[in-house]
């Protein structure tokens, strides 16, 4: 292949004798002996003409660098032999001082050599000896050397370096050697003298005869080359003819060659991935243009081996590169050399034995003539001048990570594998010094190699000039050359394609045949594999000439031949072979392949044997390329074989993958054959349908689609984006496309125009943008030219040190082009000042651009101006990154200075190397001017707010000036950030002193400028002088100094010199304070290390600024003194509202002065003491009266805007009080008149201090409550606590839990209201309950007392049942969780059923451990008992009926899984005989849901009376019976013992009889659950048809069809009934048309439940002709059926003839929205409605509205549920607002609507209206804090809410606050459900603090938001009614 054919080059002579000579016009062999000019690496070109595709082989010669060496033979220097030489000479001598010494004595005398005795340095001392022979003349250093020559094995360089320097002795030996030169002539003249001089040395014979071997060797080695290689010039004699024309034209074009640093290698190694080349790391590399020459002379020789690895993709010339340095060795170009070998991995594959290296070097590539161990051994001793030559290091089919083999046992003359003598030579261990060049595909290196190359360099192929320059010299013979360059210019796709030279040389084939045949048209191909069928065609044309037909006629000729190399070559490629034996090829195959030149035959030598022919594809691509075509072709190739076959292959193979085969570019062949384009082609040789072979092609496509799914490396998006260009497919790329949206992603490595145009392809076909990102990517020109083409690129990102300046060039011409890109990023580059300004110069031009990145390149000193200006005329540009680009001082101020006056830019943000300009993303319309006071008159524009920041710049003293003069220049600064400077004092101090003419409306950050306190003095009488000034935060210690300033524009003040004079006139300053108060202020001074003694100085200065809201000291070191003086001072601050003196080391004497300032100080609201570790002083102040003037022309008067206090609060914490510090502590508090609330927790308070604490209760007359949290309490101090409701009247509850927490709540007032004591968890056990009752019984009556969570047991228990009569409990007693058991059970019954006052005892002895007792007062019927899981034994029920039979006033019974038994339940139904008013029993237990209905029947007609309601709900196991007495008039054992019971008849006629007589007064029937098979004619015939039967349920039951049928026709019987509900039965369309006739019978019914039936429109219509003619109907739901809009418009007609309809659920049904409008316009007319359930409905804001028009006719609506219904903000706003209207309203339900934030502000605003709603609930609704600030408002607002749900919305801290702030004044709130919020930390703490107040709240639910663990644990142990569990 032309351009870097890695395959072997023919070699031949069939294939040679085809190749046309013909010279190049105007290309000349160099003439023997002319002086040869350096050439880079060049490529070889073929005469046009040729038609064999012998020129396909890869005639690419690179002319290498003659290097000519430093000393000429003819006139050597002596003194520049030996400088040259010096220090390996040294070395050499330094080893044999004995031989030196000796010689020397021959050649100086004693006298001279006296002066070496004294140099003690072994190197130093050969050094000496040197220097005094070359001192002793020209003659005696010539004697020297000569001897040195024959005495001493030198190395073979320095050797002939010394003998040409010393000359050749006498004449008869030069004019020997002068006519011996026609056989010498590649031989250095070193060696030819050294054969013929004369030694006295015994072994001169034997050295001199090695020499000539090697010598003789040499020359057939230069023979062999020149021959193998086609050097230009002769072997051996034929040096001295003439120079003859060249076998074939040829001429050089320059290739790209990369130099990389090496080192690299060994740092990725161990950092295997797809994305990471085994070459090193690009982004590290420093590509370097480099010569072939110099890959031989770049590292310094030091002895070593020298190992050069050059690697390239496919077809760049590797090969041919090797060929072309052994011509030019041969040639003697490359003298440093005196052997060469090259060695093609591909033969070395055939390789199945172990080798020596000797077997290597001569068996396998020349075999000396005579005296091998004598060349082999000369080879050993000059290994430092021998290269050999390993190529096609990717081809190796073995293994080659072998260890490096530092065994003795592994030495020359062991044999080895290929593998390991490859290992040993590059390590050094074989033939130390020699150099040894490897070439490769880009593919994974093996680990020694890693570690052992010095110089790695990459063949990038041609450049667009190198491509001209090609193309120009291939048709230099047409008349057409010109136009063929100008096709290729015009076609970027073929342009990039030619940049692999190999593919060039092919485009260039096809080319020429078109344009031989049409001048002027031409239709090139478009993919590579296209190029490759038309090649093989044309080669086919061009052979069979005249005579050729079409392209069918010449396929079908030679179809068989194609079809067996297609064979051939996929067969190779599966059995990793590249080389074939002649016993491998069918005749004909090889017959056509040599003839059209698709083989190339060379020798293959595995042995020292006769060598055997080989044969191979010219390329590997070729051998491909015909694999692909078989599998494409063959009829033994199914759909999943192929779809095996394809698969992406990266560049890179990793280190721990193992390479299975050789297969490049087999994949891009497979997709291009799959393109419609090549559809006839496949048909033509497969003898095969269109449909074949697309089925086939769609196989290839549909694996691609797939693969671009799957998760692919930089590096396979690329070989994907190949394969879909291939197919040229525009459908398959869009898909692709899409699907690689967010993939395009490529780290560390090189991208080829060529797949630059895939690129680009795949990503303009798609319809979406994306994003490139280019990291460490090697990118030339070609690169940016074909990105220029790509539409859909939004973001673009190149990060690389190798981008400089001339990147930046190339880049800014490609950036027009893409007209959707919209950010930039070129960082880590080179970037200087110049090329920004190309940069910016073309994206001035890109209009869409919004961002772009520059970091991290070198820009340091731009044209700020130019740049800024040209920045200005981007409309959309939002963001420019220039940091870590060394910008210099002046640069960055300078910039500052544009930005304030560039009419598009919103910040300006430097710190240190970061610098980010902000732009408003919209067209300016300011003109560029610095006077922007002047109002626009003919057009106004929003006014530009500009943030500058210049942080950590090195700003002084010096630059205040400058930065004061930058900020005045522009009027609207938002905010000005110059922290981490050096301004110090003074320089803050100009800036503070021009404050008022500096417009800033946010904050000004002076923070690390050095500021000392005198300068925070200067700063304060600054802010007193400047009335914009709001907030001032000083820390001297954390060196922070923020001023922030109101928003307000009337404080805005123009730069001097403008509409006002600079400094104001007292009367003009006296109408500005009189126009407009002065803002209050907030200071806070942290950390500043002020002391008592300065407070006098900053007391001054405070003065001066009376309108301080917040003064913030904290971190001082004020102390008591401190604390002392500064509450003296605060009645001069008017306006203050906080004060902050939060860790400032004071003591408990300040707590004592801090209390009594409650008094003094009357404004103080709250105050939060600390005296823990973080010591916390905080005082809130109340509103006072002040003067105001409200302007200057309106009159004066006084606004009196007293705030209405709510009370004090006094907060103690974590401070240790003894009980005489209490009651000192108290004394002072006694005398706060408006103390309402104190908070003494974390004080480790003692019983006693408790105890003097209570006893001043009466005398804190506003107390409301007393909260001691974290404190351990005694079981008797919990008892105290419960006495001081006997202390002070006015406390309604009395809270204490976990021995840990008390509250103590205080009414208002006397009057008498419920009082209830809760003593929960506080260890109270029998000592204490004797103690307790007395303290209660001194009390009056008690609402509640909660004793659960104590050790009572049931000894406790009985003492204080003993008791109760005399503790005046009215309502409920709460004894669980006490240790009770069945005995104390046992017990309390007997207790409940003597007791008067009891009305309800519920017992549950299970984990609940529930014991409860309520009781009352007052005369009340009921008296229910609940026993629950209380595992009762069968002695224990006995007692239990016995107690039972006792208590006749019983009014209810239930028993729930209490160990109840069949038998035992009749005994229970006879306990229960002697009652005589109505009774309950229910029983739950397991056995209820597996008896029939007949045996529970059974266990019914037992009891005593009556049967009024029975309920049978077995899915949860309960059997419920409802007796009236008296008892039947006729007892059922006389009717019984008159029949006879042994016949089944008879029995079941008793039954039956039994049960009607025992349910004559039965009025209520439930079953649930139930299986009515057998049992369905007893239902119908004897229970249905009662007369007094008025509530019938039948739910989610089992019936027959039979059975159904018999119930509905069972019910046209149910006459008086007035409630039925068949819920969940699955009645459907069908059951309907019955089931009306049955309720054509039922005139008084009201209820009607059909939910869950799977009911249509149909059976909905059917149901309705019923309704019509049901005037008592109070309730309809058919919820959860099927119902749509013809359904929901017959239930709105029927609608308006039910007036007394109070109740309907149509929730869960299908109508649309325009149902539901019609449904709503008939509700209008049910004025009686009470309840509308609508949930879960696709309704929409249309039904919402015509609702919300509705509402006002619905006064007496209850209850509105609508979650879910598709309501968005339009319908919600007008549903809000309508709800007013319902006043009555008790239960909202909008959840799951997104409401929007109008709704909820209309919802809030109406929620004042509702005074008698309970619950509300706005589930996942999206509200945020801001809107539940709003309904915070509003729930303050309704008295009656006891219920809120606000979960799963997006309630952060603040929503929770506001309601947290609410719940005090909500005393019948119960429930405030918060779920899955976003409340965190300090949301959850404000609740927790406010649920102290709200006593009457029962949880607060939290679970899944965001609070800490251990905080939500700490929070529930302090309050159990937080709950962060799920529940």
């Amino acid at each position: 292949m032309a351009a870097g054919a890695e395959g072997a080059p023919v070699r031949g002579k069939a294939a040679g004798q085809r190749i046309a000579a013909r010279a190049a016009p105007g290309v000349e062999p160099v003439p023997e002996g002319t002086e040869q000019k350096a050439a880079e690496p060049c490529v070889l070109i073929t005469s046009v003409a040729d038609p064999q595709m012998s020129r396909f082989c890869g005639h690419i010669w690179f002319e290498l660098e003659i290097i000519q060496p430093t000393l000429q033979n003819d006139d050597l220097n002596l003194e520049a032999a030996v400088a040259s030489i010096r220090p390996q000479l040294v070395e050499f001598l330094s080893h044999r001082p004995d031989w030196l010494l000796a010689a020397s004595q021959r050649f100086l005398p004693m006298a001279v050599l006296s002066s070496w005795a004294g140099v003690a340095d072994r190197r130093e001392k050969v050094s000496v000896l040197l220097d005094l022979l070359e001192k002793a003349g020209h003659a005696t250093w010539k004697q020297f050397a000569q001897c040195l020559c024959m005495e001493c094995d030198l190395p073979l360089e320095m050797e002939i370096l010394l003998m040409s320097s010393a000359g050749e002795g006498n004449s008869t030996q030069k004019q020997e050697v002068h006519t011996d030169t026609s056989d010498q002539s590649s031989v250095p003249r070193g060696l030819t003298r050294r054969r013929r001089s004369s030694s006295p040395i015994s072994d001169k014979d034997a050295k001199q005869q090695r020499l000539d071997s090697a010598e003789k060797y040499r020359r057939l080695l230069v023979d062999s080359v020149c021959k193998r290689y086609g050097s230009r010039r002769a072997a051996g004699a034929a040096a001295q003819e003439p120079a003859q024309p060249l076998a074939f034209s040829q001429a050089f074009v320059n290739l790209v060659l990369r130099q990389s640093k090496a080192s690299r290698l060994k740092e990725r190694a161990d950092k295997p991935r797809e994305d990471v080349p085994s070459a090193p790391e690009p982004e590290e590399c420093v590509d370097t243009a480099v010569r072939v020459s110099d890959l031989f002379g770049s590292v310094v020789r030091s002895g070593a081996t020298k190992v050069i690895f050059l690697f390239g993709k496919p077809g760049t010339g590797k090969t041919v590169l090797m060929h072309r340095i052994c011509q030019k060795w041969a040639e003697g170009v490359l003298h440093q050399f005196l052997f060469t070998f090259l060695f093609e991995f591909r033969q070395l594959n055939l390789l199945k034995r172990k080798l020596t290296l000797k077997e290597l070097l001569f068996d396998l590539f020349l075999q000396p003539e005579d005296s091998s161990d004598a060349v082999f051994q000369h080879l050993l001793e000059n290994a430092q001048r021998i290269l050999i030559i390993f190529d096609g290091l990717d081809e190796f089919a073995g293994n080659m990570d072998v260890s490096s083999s530092s065994k003795a046992s592994l030495n020359r003359s062991s044999s080895m594998s290929i593998s390991e003598l490859f290992a040993e030579l590059c390590h050094g261990n074989l033939l130390p010094g020699c150099t040894v060049l490897v070439t490769s595909r880009p593919k994974r290196l093996p680990d020694f190699l890693i570690n052992t190359v010095d110089l790695l360099a990459e063949v990038w192929g041609f450049d667009h000039e190198k491509v001209e320059e090609y193309v120009s010299h291939y048709f230099r013979h047409h008349s057409f050359r010109e136009q063929a360059i100008a096709h290729l210019k015009n076609n970027t796709k073929l342009l990039s394609m030619c940049q692999i030279p190999a593919l060039c040389y092919v485009v260039c084939i096809c080319l020429e045949y078109w344009l031989l045949k049409h001048q002027t048209s031409v239709e090139l191909p478009q993919t590579m594999t296209q190029f490759y069928i038309k090649m093989l065609l044309i080669f086919i044309n061009k052979q069979q000439g005249e005579h050729a037909g079409d392209e069918e006629a010449q396929l079908n000729s030679n179809k068989k031949a194609i079809l067996g190399l297609c064979d051939l070559a996929l067969k190779g490629l599966e059995a990793k072979k590249l080389v074939f034996y002649v016993g491998d090829i069918p005749e004909h195959v090889k017959e056509f392949a040599s003839l059209h030149g698709l083989l190339t035959v060379f020798e293959v030598k595995t042995n020292s044997t006769r060598p055997e022919t080989g044969y191979a594809f010219v390329h590997l691509s070729l051998q491909e390329f015909f694999a692909a075509l078989c599998l494409m072709i063959s009829k033994n190739v199914d759909k999943s074989h192929l779809k095996r076959k394809l698969s992406l292959k990266s560049k890179w193979t990793l280190r721990n993958e193992a390479k299975t085969e050789f297969m490049e570019s087999f994949h891009i062949f497979l997709s291009g054959l799959s393109s419609k384009e090549c559809r006839t082609f496949l048909m033509l040789l497969a003898e095969q349908s269109e449909a074949w072979v697309q089925d086939k092609q769609d196989v290839i496509l549909q694996s691609l689609k797939k693969l671009a799914a799957t998760q692919l490396t930089g590096p396979k998006v690329i070989e994907l984006c190949h394969c879909t260009f291939e197919t040229q497919g525009l459908e398959v790329a869009q898909h692709i496309g899409s699907l690689l949206n967010f993939k395009y992603e490529f780290k560390n490595f090189r991208l080829t125009p060529l797949d630059m145009s895939a690129l680009v392809f795949v990503i303009n076909s798609g319809q979406d943008v994306t994003r490139l990102d280019f990291a460490g990517c090697p990118l030339d020109t070609g690169c940016l030219e074909m990105l220029a083409s790509c539409r859909n690129v939004e973001h673009l990102s190149f990060r690389s040190r190798r981008f400089g300046d001339d990147f930046a060039a190339a880049l800014s011409k490609s950036l027009g082009g893409m007209g959707s890109l919209k950010k930039l990023e070129v960082t880590g580059g080179s970037i200087t000042a110049v090329g920004l300004t190309d940069v910016v110069r073309a994206l001035s031009h890109c209009l869409q651009l919004e961002e772009i990145n520059l970091q991290d390149n070198r820009v340091q000193n731009p044209d700020v101006k130019t740049v800024m200006e040209r920045f200005s005329r981007m409309e959309k540009l939002k963001k420019i990154d220039l940091s870590k680009n060394n910008l210099s001082l002046s640069a960055v101020l300078l910039l500052a200075k544009e930005v304030t006056v560039c009419q598009n830019a919103t910040e300006l943000r430097v710190r240190k190397d970061t610098v980010i300009i902000y732009f408003s993303g919209t067209s300016g319309k300011v003109p560029r001017s610095l006077d922007l006071w002047e109002p626009n008159k003919e057009c106004a524009t929003p006014t530009r707010h500009l943030r500058l920041c210049l942080q950590a710049c090195g700003l002084s003293s010096k630059h205040a000036e400058e930065i004061v003069s930058i900020l005045q220049s522009y009027p609207h600064l938002s905010e000005v950030d110059l922290s981490d400077n050096k301004l110090g004092d003074e320089g803050c101090s100009f800036l503070l002193e021009n404050l008022s003419w500096i417009s800033v409306s946010k904050q000004l950050n002076l923070s690390h400028n050095l500021l000392s306190v005198n300068g925070l003095y200067s700063l304060l009488k600054a802010v007193n002088s400047c009335q914009k000034v709001v907030e001032v935060e000083v820390s001297l210690y954390h060196n922070t100094a923020v001023l922030r300033f109101t928003e307000d524009g009337e404080f805005a003040s123009p730069p001097p010199g403008r509409e006002e004079p600079l400094y104001p006139t007292d009367d003009q300053r006296d109408d500005k304070e009189n126009q407009t108060p002065a803002p209050s202020k907030k200071i806070r001074l942290t950390d500043c290390r002020f002391q008592a003694s300065d407070l006098e100085k900053l007391c001054a200065v405070l003065k001066e600024c009376g309108s301080i809201s917040e003064l913030d000291l904290s971190s001082n070191y004020l102390g008591d003194e401190g604390l002392a003086q500064l509450l003296q001072f605060l009645p001069n601050l008017k306006m203050l509202r906080s004060l902050k003196l939060n860790n400032n080391q004071i003591s408990l004497s300040s707590v004592f002065c801090l209390a009594q300032s409650l008094r003094t100080l009357e404004h103080i609201e709250t105050m939060d003491l600390s005296l823990g570790r973080m010591q916390v002083v905080h005082l809130t102040f109340g509103d006072r009266i002040r003067l105001r003037r409200i302007s200057r022309w309106r009159s004066c008067f006084l606004v009196h805007p007293k705030h209405v206090t709510n009370g004090q609060c006094f907060r103690l914490r974590d401070c240790t009080v003894g009980p005489e510090d209490v009651t000192r502590l108290c004394h002072i508090l006694t005398q706060c008149a408006q103390l309402t609330e104190i908070d003494l927790s974390g004080n480790a308070l003692s019983d006693q201090s408790i105890e003097r604490l209570l006893s001043f209760l009466p005398y804190l007359c506003q107390l409301t409550l007393l909260s001691i949290r974290n404190n351990t309490f005694s079981p008797c101090c919990a008892v105290l606590f419960a006495n001081s409701i006997n202390l002070c009247e006015r406390i309604r509850r009395v809270e204490v839990r976990s021995s840990q927490n008390a509250f103590l709540h205080l009414r208002t007032s006397m009057q008498s209201q419920k009082t209830s004591c809760r003593l929960t968890d506080c260890a109270i056990g029998q000592r204490q309950i004797e103690k307790l009752c007395r303290v209660l019984e001194q009390h009056g009556w008690l609402a509640e007392l909660d004793l659960s969570r104590n050790q009572l047991g049931d000894e406790g228990l009985r003492f204080l049942l003993d008791h109760l009569h005399r503790v005046p409990v009215a309502c409920s007693l709460n004894l669980s969780h006490n240790g009770i058991s069945q005995r104390g059970v046992l017990h309390l019954v007997n207790a409940f059923s003597t007791s008067g006052n009891t009305t309800e005892v519920q017992v549950s002895l299970c984990s609940k451990a529930t014991l409860i007792i309520k009781l009352t007062s007052r005369e009340d019927p009921r008296k229910i008992l609940r026993l629950t899981e209380c595992s009762f034994q069968p002695e224990h029920l006995e007692k239990l009926w016995l107690v039972l039979e006792n208590c006749t006033s019983l009014t209810e019974c239930i028993s729930s899984n209490n160990n109840v038994t069949v038998d035992a339940a009749e005994g229970l139904l006879r306990s229960l005989s002697k009652t005589p008013g109505p009774l309950k029993i229910s029983i739950e237990e397991p056995w209820v849901c597996k008896l029939r209905v007949r045996s529970l029947l059974e266990l019914a007609v037992q009891a005593h009376g009556n049967i009024t309601a029975i309920t049978i709900r077995k899915e949860k196991s309960l059997f419920q019976l409802g007796v009236r007495l008296p008892h039947c008039l006729e007892k059922v054992g006389s009717v019984v013992s008159r029949l006879n019971l042994n016949e089944p008849e008879i029995k079941q006629a008793c039954f039956y009889q039994r049960v009607r007589d025992k349910c004559t007064q039965l009025q209520e029937l439930r079953w649930s659950h139930v299986e009515l098979h057998d049992d369905t004619e007893m239902l119908v015939s004897i229970l249905l048809p009662l007369p007094d039967m008025k509530k019938f349920e039948l739910t989610s039951c089992s019936f027959t069809p039979a059975g159904i049928d018999c119930l509905i026709t069972g019910l046209q019987r149910c006459q008086a009934i007035e409630e039925l509900n068949l819920g969940h039965m699955k009645l459907g369309d069908a059951a309907i048309p019955k089931l009306v006739l049955g309720l054509c019978e039922m005139p008084s019914l009201k209820r009607l439940i059909l939910n869950h039936n799977g009911i249509g429109d149909d059976g909905c219509s059917r149901l309705v002709e019923a309704l019509r003619t049901m005037h008592c109907m109070e309730e309809i739901n058919l919820g959860h059926n099927k119902i749509g809009d013809l359904g929901l418009i017959n239930i709105a007609a029927v609608l308006l003839e039910m007036q007394n309809l109070k109740r309907i659920d149509l929730s869960g049904n299908c109508p649309s929205p325009a149902g539901g409008e019609k449904l709503m316009e008939a509700l209008a007319n049910c004025k009686h409605l009470e309840e509308l359930i609508l949930s879960r409905n696709a309704f929409g804001d249309g039904t919402a509205v015509k609702l919300a028009l509705c509402l006002p006719r619905m006064s007496r609506l209850r209850i509105l549920h609508l979650q879910h219904n598709n309501i968005g903000p339009a319908g919600g706003t007008e549903l809000a607002r309508a709800l007013v209207a319902c006043g009555l309203l008790e239960e909202i339900s909008l959840s799951e609507n997104g409401l929007g934030e109008g709704s909820i502000h209309a919802l809030s605003e109406g929620l004042l209206h509702f005074e008698h709603l309970r619950k509300i609930e706005l589930k996942l609704c999206g509200i945020t804090d801001d809107a539940s600030k709003l309904l915070s408002r509003g729930f303050q607002q309704c008295p009656a809410m006891e219920e809120i749900i606000l979960s799963w919305n997006a309630l952060g801290d603040g929503g929770a606050q506001a309601l947290a702030s609410i719940l005090p004044g909500m005393e019948k709130l119960k429930v405030l459900d918060l779920e899955k919020n976003r409340i965190g930390a300090c949301g959850a703490t404000k609740l927790a603090e406010e649920l102290v107040r709200c006593p009457e709240i029962q949880f607060v639910r939290l679970w899944d938001n965001p609070v800490p663990k251990g905080l939500a644990e700490s929070l529930t142990s302090q309050d159990p009614r937080l709950c962060f569990s799920f529940c």
